[in-house]
């Protein structure tokens, strides 16, 4: 395996993108481990389920599709005043102690070969810090992609007793088109041609009694490949709820991970997606009880039509010292036509009897018994399927406490099903 990725990767890309973020040594120095490690690290593991193998991303043409030097987007970042929401670089000036504690301290840089990727590569990101003892709501962080490839970061540290509340985005701003689209008067081809990629890291640190709520809507344009990876180390008596949505791209691979550390902490993951066309989704929700009297809840629905592909793996891992341990899982996919493909790998691992714990996974079509009582009382098919389908996702609507992302999924899904006829 070769660092180059792409012609122009290499040492001296790395030193110029950190230059230009006026970046101190240490970040330099684990942007360059980072570039070297790729040369011995494998790609994300690939889901295997009976007949099927799922999501290998060694195959994609990361050559044509990193450009990092040409990175380009627009970034919204919104917080209250009691609070500090800075874009990398000015967290770098203000707080540059705080990251150096915690960058790549969650997510290991060489956990595989995309996080050093993207940690030798990242041009833009996010700082959110939360004081002691200060409840933040409305923290919102938005990212419009502009250019062929973009690697992102966000890090959250709550300290102790604190709570905040955080939404975040990414879309595509220029159109993606194709390299023999027709081109604008000065000979250049409108927005960006081809494929795209996008990486986002996220950590989190949640202090002792602290509670963060990060919900997340990807809906990039489906020319887009995906790779996000979330994680969360999660003290004593803190919370970390994940709300992870999945609308957009032509291929994600997005996977969120809880560490449940401290005694008496917990976590819950929020999962929904919605595939069609010929849009791949490969979900992953992790949960690591490794300490005492933890508690998990692992909920994800989706829904895939046309040729679309789908695959969720959840993991339930119960340490040897976790006693008292309450872990939950549970994740149903609706297929909407013959063609559509899904699978589901659900996972207990458990090294502690004092463990109380269940896994379920569902894969099927939309009910005819229900399609049946509900189009014989008048409902024409298609109200009939989009009522059927808008009701599958009402357990996650449920758990989905930040209205805004709870309206902007349910808007999404509406516009799929009526796009459908």
């Amino acid at each position: 395996m070769s660092t180059q990725v792409h012609a122009s990767i290499d040492e001296a890309t790395v030193r110029q993108i950190s230059e230009e973020l006026d970046e101190p040594e240490w970040l330099l120095e684990t942007r360059l481990d980072a570039l070297s490690a790729l040369d011995d690290i494998e790609f994300p593991d690939v889901i295997q389920t009976p007949g099927r193998t799922w999501t290998n991303l060694e195959e994609l043409d990361y050559e044509s599709l990193v450009d990092p030097l040409e990175a380009a987007e627009e970034k919204d970042q919104v917080g209250p005043e009691e609070i500090d929401v800075l874009p990398f670089a000015e967290a770098i000036e203000t707080h540059g102690d705080l990251l150096e504690e915690y960058f790549g301290s969650i997510v290991d840089p060489e956990s595989n070969y995309l996080t050093a990727l993207s940690t030798a590569l990242f041009t833009t990101g996010t700082v959110v810090y939360v004081p002691e003892g200060v409840d933040a709501e409305d923290v919102t962080i938005r990212t419009t992609m502009n250019s062929r490839s973009l690697f992102n970061y966000t890090l959250v540290v709550a300290e102790e007793s604190s709570s905040v509340t955080i939404l975040e985005r990414q879309e595509s701003g220029e159109e993606s088109v194709a390299p023999e689209a027709q081109r604008n008067e000065g000979g250049e081809t409108a927005g960006v041609d081809g494929n795209r990629y996008y990486s986002g890291i996220t950590e989190i640190a949640a202090h002792e009694n602290s509670y963060v709520q990060f919900g997340n809507l990807q809906d990039l344009d489906e020319t887009t490949y995906v790779y996000s990876l979330r994680e969360a180390d999660i003290d004593t008596y803190a919370t970390v709820n994940w709300i992870e949505c999945n609308v957009g791209s032509h291929l994600s691979k997005a996977s969120v991970e809880s560490h449940l550390n401290g005694d008496s902490s917990e976590s819950k993951i929020v999962g929904a997606f919605y595939g069609h066309n010929d849009q791949h989704f490969d979900i992953d929700a992790r949960v690591w009880h490794n300490a005492e009297h933890t508690t998990a809840d692992l909920v994800t629905r989706g829904v895939i039509d046309d040729v679309a592909r789908s695959v969720y793996e959840g993991v339930q891992h119960v340490g040897s010292e976790a006693w008292d341990t309450s872990s939950y899982q549970r994740e149903n996919t609706l297929m909407l036509s013959d063609e559509s493909e899904a699978d589901a790998s659900p996972k207990l691992i458990i090294n502690n009897h004092d463990t109380e714990a269940s896994h379920s996974a569902t894969v099927g079509q939309v009910s005819a018994t229900d399609m049946f009582y509900m189009t014989s009382r008048g409902l024409s098919d298609r109200l009939a399927r989009n009522m059927l389908v808008e009701g599958f996702y009402v357990p996650v609507f449920e758990e989905i406490e930040v209205e805004e992302l709870r309206e902007d999924l349910r808007s999404r899904i509406q516009d799929r099903l009526q796009a459908r006829e």
